[in-house]
């Protein structure tokens, strides 16, 4: 069901399970405020949630990848137990260029590039994958980097990009960037296959480009997300990379080399590019950072301590890394990750570095925004489920850590449900760190619709306190925000 939204649907699209069932695209974009309610919308909190995800407007053309979609927005507003439900595609030059012309123009990730044509300059910017909230604007991201989009936060409208320095032109920002809510600053990394293969940058609060250096790397490299603390940010250098030969190509193939470690960038939040101190850790590969901060160890030395899920490194029978296992993991959207430690010191140059969990699969951290780069008990993330089809992930629950105790609950309402990434969102004036409600979207298998949930934070493992029924599916996606009432503009 779904494809009916696209015209012409050639027979290569019809089995694809990127575009069946919960996954499958949407063509209205509404404003709602009428809703069925199961239980009752708590009154003592008020906010947007935002998440954004991939909806092809257009027949893809070739085979289709669940990243290909053009990225669409779906927010849900809260105030005084009433909600607001809109969803708007992010009007990109790409998606411009395809309605122009009528059709979808650029080819997908699966679908071989002519040849001497780099990926990056190929694939569309369909903005699909993050959403962040600074200086007045939702900013809407692309996982392979380039520019982002400003959002006006009530009306969902594409405003412009985020080129409010020429210096900005022309890079490829990631879609993992970071906003300190304490202060507003946003700091973001772009990356790409061209010398010095990344630069890091920091803007004001009021969107001032305050900082913006190079970070020279060995070569090209595949990092995701970045971190930061009240007073660093640390950028990632993992050794997995795409084959030098197969770019030429026009095509992806995933290497990873052990041999190599993983290397992390600790740089001044305001710092130039002499202030970057390289720290080396054993090699992995991660996507998602829950948090970082600042913390003196028993010795006085003041250590950097990053949280984040990186995947499972497979073993052989003689103890060895299975490569073949991880890539094909990596390369397929396999899910399995751990919860894991490392510790930045800055008195030594040394890392140390350590299993957090190993038992539960989980994925897409969140915290309490307030604890951006600050030290935090509680994390929140995606139950993810062992996937039963290549390419088809699935997010099956929540999971909520306590880093005091080292204990986690988790919830899991069954078969046929599948999660959206729930930020926290505080109570009107908080008591504790967890004091409020995570949200996210739901895709209810059983009933065929999509639903909003809100679940208690001290008491994940009770279910939702509230689902908002919504009038049309919202289709699988990515990451999403919360943005405190306080922040937003006034209609």
């Amino acid at each position: 069901m779904g494809l009916e939204t696209l015209v012409d649907v050639p027979p290569y699209l019809i089995d694809n399970p990127n575009l069946q069932g919960g996954f499958a695209p949407i063509k209205e974009e509404l404003v709602v405020s009428d809703f069925e309610v199961i239980g009752e919308i708590p009154k003592d909190f008020s906010g947007m949630y935002v998440r954004n995800g991939p909806v092809p407007q257009f027949t893809p053309k070739g085979k289709y990848h669940w990243y290909d979609g053009d990225g669409m927005l779906h927010a849900v507003h809260f105030r005084n137990g009433q909600v607001t439900y809109r969803n708007r595609w992010v009007d990109t030059e790409g998606l411009q260029a395809d309605q122009a012309a009528g059709e979808s123009l650029r080819p997908g990730l699966k679908q071989r590039l002519p040849e001497g044509v780099l990926p990056d300059d190929a694939l569309k910017n369909t903005s699909n994958t993050d959403v962040k909230y600074h200086n007045g604007k939702l900013l809407s991201m692309w996982y392979r980097g380039g520019a982002v989009y400003q959002v006006d936060p009530l009306s969902l409208e594409t405003v412009g990009k985020l080129e409010s320095d020429p210096r900005l032109k022309g890079l490829q920002i990631s879609a993992h960037s970071r906003v300190d809510e304490r202060t507003g600053e946003y700091m973001f990394f772009a990356y790409g296959n061209k010398h010095p293969y990344m630069h890091y940058g920091a803007m004001s609060a009021n969107g001032e480009l305050q900082t913006l250096i190079p970070v020279e790397l060995p070569g090209p490299r595949l990092p995701h997300d970045m971190a930061i603390t009240a007073n660093y940010s640390i950028l990632h250098d993992f050794p997995l990379i795409n084959n030098p030969e197969a770019l030429k190509a026009g095509r992806y193939s995933l290497e990873f080399h052990p041999e190599w470690k993983s290397r992390f960038a600790v740089v001044p939040r305001h710092g130039s590019a002499q202030d970057i101190r390289w720290f080396e850790a054993d090699p992995r590969y991660m996507l998602h950072v829950a948090n970082a901060w600042e913390e003196v160890n028993d010795k006085g030395e003041t250590e950097i301590v990053m949280l984040g899920t990186p995947y499972t490194m497979p073993k052989q029978f003689d103890g060895s890394l299975d490569v073949k296992r991880l890539l094909f993991t990596i390369g397929t959207q396999g899910t399995d990750y751990e919860f894991y430690q490392w510790r930045f010191n800055l008195a030594t140059g040394k890392t140390r570095e350590s299993v957090v969990d190993d038992i539960l699969n989980t994925e897409f951290p969140m915290i309490n925004a307030w604890y951006q780069g600050h030290k935090n008990r509680y994390t929140y993330h995606v139950l993810m489920g062992r996937a039963r089809t290549v390419e088809q992930p699935h997010f099956a629950g929540l999971a909520k850590y306590d880093l005091e105790t080292g204990s986690a609950v988790t919830y899991h309402p069954g078969e046929g449900y599948w999660f959206s990434e729930a930020p926290f969102a505080p109570r009107d004036n908080p008591q504790a760190e967890d004091d409020g409600y995570l949200i996210g979207f739901v895709w209810n298998g059983l009933e065929d619709r999509s639903e909003v949930w809100i679940i208690d934070a001290q008491h994940v493992g009770n279910g939702p306190v509230a689902r908002v029924i919504l009038p049309q599916r919202v289709p699988h996606g990515f990451h999403s925000t919360w943005v405190r009432e306080s922040l937003l503009p006034t209609a």
